[in-house]
């Protein structure tokens, strides 16, 4: 079953520039994975600094493997510190 994600995060403004180039090696990498399907990222039109993950997953191991990456790693230890707040994360199966 594929497993369809949603993550919604928010920069803190003076670490911005850092949190973008981590999170686009993190596209770059998770691109790489047999079980990606889709990875894109995107930052809102008002807010700069909130960025938006849209992704699809081939199964949830696949998805588990993914979680356990080095890059992955880095950016959860990177977050409490980089980030306004705790990032929103739906994980989804599409229903119609």
């Amino acid at each position: 079953m594929r497993i369809y994600i949603t993550a919604i995060l928010k920069a803190n403004a003076l670490y911005r520039d850092e949190v973008l180039a981590t999170l686009q090696h993190m596209v770059e990498e998770s691109r790489k994975e047999a079980a990606c399907i889709q990875y894109d990222l995107h930052h809102t039109i008002d807010d700069e600094n909130q960025f938006i993950f849209y992704e699809i997953w081939e199964s949830r191991a696949g998805l588990d493997n993914h979680n356990q990456q080095p890059y992955i790693l880095a950016f959860a230890r990177m977050a409490e510190e980089k980030l306004q707040e705790t990032p929103q994360i739906y994980h989804m199966e599409r229903i119609a």
